[in-house]
């Protein structure tokens, strides 16, 4: 069993290693940051109209802070899922905006849940999330895992950072593979408010 188990680290490293260097599909995402690794996003934002969108998975886990939190205890709310690193510049850049926006949306029923993803030490992240004063919970995921849930071909995570906006019904209504800016997310997130 301990053999199966490091096994399935050692695949699940190298498939992390593979979506940081190829995002994916090399197709959709553009060139990884140098030395940086950061995945550089193509800078769209895709919106799905609400009868075509694809069920998210319910990821769970432990957070930054060694909470337990699931995707579905939000169903029925706005999740906002934001993918960083506190290695990544465009995920510093963008951090005090995501913490406008989550307090700003608090009392429309929008949910922010961060993924902290190819940090190997949780006081990093831990650090990050206290200098920006960040409210909302963020799954402690040093070794991209819960990314891997997203079925291929689906509106995945590609790059670092990436944003999904999850619907009510846990349906993923858009992707950003681009850092936002307060009002890049708000034009996002705010459509899918008022669907109500």
């Amino acid at each position: 069993m301990i053999q199966f188990r490091a096994i399935q680290l050692a695949l699940a490293g190298a498939v992390t290693g593979a979506l940081v260097l190829t995002a994916c599909s090399g197709d959709q995402a553009g060139p990884s940051g140098g030395d940086t690794n950061i995945v550089q996003g193509t800078g769209e934002v895709t919106q799905v109209a609400a009868g075509e969108r694809d069920q998210a998975p319910d990821l769970s886990g432990e957070t930054v802070d060694g909470e337990q939190v699931a995707l579905s205890d939000y169903r029925g709310q706005v999740v906002v899922i934001n993918i960083w690193g506190s290695w990544c510049p465009p995920c510093i850049a963008e951090a005090d905006d995501f913490v406008r926006v989550a307090e700003a949306t608090a009392e429309q029923d929008v949910q922010f849940l961060g993924i902290n993803t190819r940090d190997r030490s949780r006081d990093n992240a831990a650090s990050f999330e206290r200098t920006h004063g960040v409210p909302y919970p963020s799954l402690y995921d040093p070794d991209g895992r819960l990314l891997l849930e997203f079925p291929r071909g689906s509106l995945n995570p590609q790059a670092i950072p990436s944003t999904l906006i999850i619907d009510r019904e846990g349906r993923i209504a858009a992707r950003a593979l681009t850092p936002l800016s307060e009002e890049q997310l708000r034009d996002a997130l705010d459509p899918v408010i008022a669907e109500g």
